[in-house]
């Protein structure tokens, strides 16, 4: 077997491909804001626009993989799990952005495994664990740290706590979603619920965006704008699903979910590369409590 094959056999090459296309999102979104005057309802339609055609690409390449006919009811909790998922959770992710930088994003919205955790615990009337806890405890320090290091340096607080609070109902929503995912994906299939889900959630931000923005806006915007979406579609949204999948047939959930982890480092290494954001050494010991805590609760990844 050649080099090249080997490498396309790895499924770690593509857990790497996939978290590097997850971190690049937040960096694609802070490009577009600065490329010119958009909002981030605007924003996400036209990544969504953009990405409904591949949504479509992704539901026929997993047409072959066995699964029958959705009932009414599986349609209504996939409709559900597409709101909660691509839907609701980005675009208040997008909000935060507006206000808040890269890495603090990304920190934040890494917390939502934890979220998943206390929801099961919840759901199941399971005491946590101290081993759990004690993970979750770590994961908030941290959070905690790069959060007020942006808190002290940036210039208003009320914008840090605004964008951080936006970005931390984007992972409470994205805790709902995966939640969710849980059962449908053995009656769907993963692929198929990504697909389906992600086309659902593309659907309902066209018509949000159709009721309250202003198409004729589009054609003004400026082409950098237009360029950042279609990466975002491409790169940071629907490649890294199919990525995933393929890492996860390769290697299995965990140990995808363990390359996975590497998404904030990629983000905050991105940010301070392409946007110039500081990386101090406040931010470096928050992302490394929060890499560890969720490291010790093997979690999937985003």
């Amino acid at each position: 077997m050649n080099l090249y094959q080997r490498v396309l056999d790895d499924g770690r090459f593509y857990a790497v491909l996939s978290a590097a296309g997850f971190s690049l999102k937040a960096i694609f979104v802070k490009l577009a804001y600065a490329a010119g005057p958009v909002d981030a309802l605007t924003l996400l339609a036209m990544r969504m626009g953009l990405a409904l055609p591949l949504f479509v690409w992704l539901l026929w390449w997993s047409r072959g993989s066995g699964e029958g006919a959705l009932s009414l009811l599986d349609g209504g909790r996939v409709l559900l799990l597409g709101m909660l998922g691509y839907y609701l959770s980005s675009l208040f992710d997008f909000y935060g952005l507006e206000l808040i930088s890269a890495g603090l994003e990304r920190l934040i919205l890494f917390s939502y495994p934890t979220l998943v955790l206390l929801l099961q615990a919840l759901v199941m009337r399971e005491r946590p664990s101290r081993r759990m806890l004690l993970a979750i405890g770590l994961c908030y320090l941290g959070l905690a740290v790069a959060f007020v290091h942006d808190l002290g340096s940036a210039g208003s607080r009320a914008q840090v706590i605004q964008g951080s609070a936006w970005v931390f109902a984007s992972a409470v929503t994205y805790a709902l979603y995966y939640f969710g995912t849980g059962v449908m994906v053995r009656r769907v299939g993963s692929m198929r619920l990504t697909a389906l889900a992600g086309g659902a959630s593309a659907l309902m931000v066209l018509v949000h965006y159709g009721i309250s923005g202003d198409v004729a806006e589009l054609s003004a915007l400026p082409v950098q704008i237009w360029l950042y979406a279609l990466l975002m579609a491409v790169l940071a949204t629907v490649l890294p699903i199919y990525w995933m999948a393929l890492a996860i047939q390769r290697m299995g959930a965990s140990h995808t979910a363990a390359v996975g982890n590497l998404g904030p480092v990629l983000t905050l290494f991105a940010a301070w590369l392409l946007l110039g954001e500081v990386v101090s050494v406040y931010q470096v010991a928050g992302l490394a409590l929060v890499l560890f805590g969720v490291s010790r609760l093997r979690p999937p990844a985003k």
